[in-house]
């Protein structure tokens, strides 16, 4: 098993209407980005339903510089009908969020951090704090 140190959080950039799914992230990973896998190894969908992704046995694809060692969750949303970032998270994804990291932690117990993806790179995923949420948990 790799050693896991940090679960990191990222948005599907997806509108409120768009219910994204884990076979649409794998398609959009394989397709589009040409990758072996869906890069991340959950996905929580707006009604709260958490899906697996890739094997977490195996590193992510989800933030360059960083995949040997983490877990990458990410939820459908994160952006309006207009394409801005935007928290608008389901309370059933709030809540999934929290029991899957809590899960994760029981699991992993050398992860020390829970991050955004925000926190490695220029970009507004997963457009909220990530930190400041985990730590109101």
């Amino acid at each position: 098993m790799r050693n896991i140190e940090r679960i990191i959080i990222h948005c599907s950039a997806t509108a409120p209407h768009h219910d994204v799914d884990v076979k649409d992230i794998t398609r959009w990973h394989v397709d589009g980005n040409g990758w072996s896998d869906c890069g991340y190894h959950y996905f929580v969908k707006r009604d709260g339903t958490i899906e697996d992704g890739r094997p977490i046995t195996r590193a992510g694809a989800h933030t360059r510089g960083w995949n040997k060692t983490s877990i990458g969750i990410c939820y459908a949303g994160g952006v309006d009908e207009k394409g801005q970032p935007e928290d608008n998270r389901t309370e059933a994804q709030r809540e999934s969020l929290v029991r899957l990291v809590n899960a994760l932690l029981e699991e992993f117990p050398d992860i020390d951090d829970i991050a955004g993806h925000n926190e490695f790179s220029n970009k507004a995923c997963p457009c909220f704090n990530v930190k400041r949420w985990w730590n109101e948990c």
